[in-house]
């Protein structure tokens, strides 16, 4: 099994050796899980922006395009879950899995109600409107900013861990959230210290796309449970991609 983890910025060193770590620990013996970033020089060092956004889109998508016999899953490594229905739309017969769809997903099973811990306000409209649009914002008590960049997280770890654990205990304590997810794949690596001190469930929003891009690539192997490909997940055609040069 091949999977592949979209980077959508320039590769930050410790977050990808953060990311690396996590996701080698956490595989199946038969997976193979590699990471690309993308190239410095025009493209972002971080996704806090929209507009940040809008230039790497094209880059997920010619990129699960061109590599989609490669693998058997792509995960795209942001919790804005950009470009998530365009990926798969040209996906193949490959997974295209994101972190705050996996995780909520996977939190819903775990909790009646859920809290995000988010780096900023600014990261709250768009991931509230995300969790509405995958039916779970009946189950999201709050979203608690720690106020902090995304480069920091890894980079500053004790301040990281200190944030989490002060706006977590608010999360469960004071908004009742039965489980904890860290709204941002940078946030890899602190759930184990945060179950312990929570007591509640801690989704790590980078282990839940991979471990879901692992199953869902498992049940499409062995049940035939590829992406659909008819009315709303219908792909270009293929005489258009080829002569109109888009990928």
């Amino acid at each position: 099994m091949r999977i592949l983890w979209i980077d959508p910025i320039v590769e930050d060193k410790p977050y990808v050796s953060a990311l690396r770590k996590a996701l080698e620990a956490s595989r199946r013996p038969e997976t193979q899980v590699e990471i690309m970033s993308l190239p410095a020089g025009g493209a972002p060092r971080h996704l806090r922006y929209h507009a940040y956004e809008a230039l790497v889109v094209g880059e997920i998508v010619r990129t699960v395009y061109r590599h989609a016999s490669e693998y058997d899953g792509f995960i795209i490594g942001c919790f804005y879950d950009l470009a998530l229905r365009e990926a798969r739309e040209v996906s193949g017969k490959a997974i295209v899995t994101a972190p705050c769809e996996a995780s909520v997903a996977i939190a819903a099973q775990l909790g009646n109600t859920f809290s995000l811990l988010v780096g900023a306000d600014k990261a709250i409209p768009k991931m509230r409107a995300n969790i509405r649009a995958y039916g779970f914002e009946h189950r999201l008590m709050s979203m608690r900013p720690l106020n902090m960049a995304v480069l920091e997280f890894q980079s500053q770890p004790e301040r990281t861990l200190e944030t989490m654990l002060r706006e977590g205990k608010k999360a469960v304590e004071e908004d009742r959230a039965e489980v904890i997810v860290l709204g941002c794949s940078a946030e890899v690596g602190f759930h184990r210290t945060l179950q312990a001190d929570l007591g509640v469930p801690v989704i790590d929003s980078a282990l839940a796309p991979f471990k879901y891009a692992e199953l869902l690539a498992e049940t499409a192997e062995r049940f035939g449970w590829h992406p659909s490909r008819r009315w709303g997940s219908e792909p270009p055609p293929p005489h258009e991609v080829d002569e109109w040069s888009l990928f």
